[in-house]
């Protein structure tokens, strides 16, 4: 048959799609963006009408369609969520079930640049549901915004069901799917979610400009997600030669590249192309994507990996945490006695820029929280360690930074406790002796 032939033959409704889905299967979606709204209504309404029951869901950061959808309360008794990073939607569960029993959903740790293999290896997956970007000529789809664990996860299923959106941008890279690997495809062209930067704060752009004055020339740039890591980007339009090596790809860095401060001449990995394994933003931003051949889609399992990342010179990674104790050990990842978020690729980064020649890993943070009453600078951590004491190397509050590399706990304390904000010093000093 030709591609077009093939294209039809495989073409049908999200309802035909996911008809064979068996109750009791292990399926994975693609996560963020690539998040494939048709799919994902006609999976929920199987399950609303008795038809599938017992379903393990896998996934790293769900937005607004799996919430609207398969991760809606009424429908928690018969799917089950397993989650690898929790965003507003499980935390929103997880605090509503708080009182009335087992949590709704199970927390999985993982370091990102370890879910492809936990996907392939691990877990008995049915099915992959997931969003790309139209067939070419040629019979190839793309990943688009979601390369990450997708790019495995698609030839490690039994069933692969993509939705084919022409509003998902095209991507060079490791991101080539042939329909020769697709079960069966559902063609559904609506807007990408969108995701839109808050307004940053007077302590966050403070810590920006501390950050973005530890960034010379020809870096090459990790910036995670959040508001600070986009004031930092901003303050960097006047450097020369940067480079971008990045599990995120945000609208941020790529006005670095607009306007001729991101060229990638001092990489050595991936000379002259910007890598990233998935990518969030606005419509101007999917449309920089699209066709784009200095942005390099990878699996995460290479971008993220601390050998690959170290290869390049003067890796800088930005960072954020939710506390730090006085041995510079971080929880990224826990809040309030619940899990707030996930690992992530945080340490993954950590690891890589430290062993950057001329690599900088940066963690940084607001001193306090919960609108300052509550110190971020802390004894004792309340939850579990994300980035080890031995790996954290610089930390930055709206106070300054501290180099941690070299110094004793004493020394590591006295440094963080100059960060913490002055109302809780005092506090610290008498736990610290």
């Amino acid at each position: 048959m030709s591609l077009q032939q093939q294209y039809r033959a495989k073409s049908m409704s999200a309802a035909r799609a996911v008809s064979n889905i068996p109750s009791g299967a292990h399926i994975a979606m693609g996560m963020a963006v690539a998040e494939p709204p048709a799919l994902l209504k006609a999976i929920a309404e199987r399950v609303e009408a008795g038809d599938l029951n017992d379903l393990k869901l896998w996934y790293f950061h769900s937005m607004a369609h799996a919430g609207e959808t398969l991760l809606k309360p009424a429908l928690l008794d018969r799917v089950r969520p397993h989650c690898m990073f929790l965003s507003g939607i499980e935390r929103t569960l997880l605090r509503e079930a708080a009182e009335e029993g087992p949590p709704p959903v199970e927390f999985v740790p993982v370091a990102f640049s370890e879910s492809p293999g936990l996907l392939k290896d691990k877990v008995p997956l049915d099915t992959f549901i997931t969003t790309v970007s139209p067939m070419d000529r040629h019979g190839w789809f793309t990943f688009g915004t979601s390369n990450d664990y997708s790019s495995t996860a698609a030839r490690s299923a039994k069933r692969l069901i993509v939705e084919v959106n022409e509003n998902m941008p095209r991507v060079f890279g490791e991101s080539l799917l042939h329909i020769s690997e697709v079960d069966a495809i559902v063609d559904n062209d609506v807007p990408l979610a969108e995701q839109i930067c808050p307004p940053i704060s007077a302590e966050e752009q403070k810590i920006a400009a501390i950050i973005a004055d530890m960034i010379d020339d020809r870096a090459c740039l990790q910036m995670g997600i959040g508001t600070l890591p986009s004031a930092v980007c901003a303050l960097l339009e006047d450097r020369k030669d940067l480079g971008i090596h990045s599990e995120l790809m945000t609208p941020a860095l790529a006005r670095l590249a607009q306007c001729g401060a991101v060229t990638n001449q001092a990489k050595t990995t991936y000379h002259g192309r910007s890598v990233f394994t998935f990518a969030m933003g606005d419509r101007a931003f999917y449309d920089f994507l699209d066709d784009n051949p200095a942005m390099h889609s990878a699996p995460v399992d290479i971008v993220n990996d601390p050998r690959h990342v170290s290869k390049n010179d003067n890796v800088v990674s930005v960072n954020a945490t939710l506390q730090i104790n006085l041995g510079g050990a971080c929880n990224s990842e826990h809040l309030l006695g619940r899990q707030y978020s996930g690992a992530g690729g945080q340490l993954d980064f950590v690891r890589g820029a430290t062993a950057s020649k001329g690599g900088k890993s940066i963690i940084a943070c607001r001193s306090t929280a919960k609108g300052g009453t509550v110190s971020r600078i802390v004894p004792t951590l309340d939850g579990p360690v994300t980035t080890p004491r031995n790996d954290t190397h610089i930390v930055v509050t709206e106070y300054g930074f501290a180099d941690l590399k070299g110094k004793s706990l004493s020394e590591r304390a006295e440094a963080l406790i100059a960060l913490a904000h002055p109302n809780f010093r005092a506090e610290l000093m008498d736990a610290l002796h």
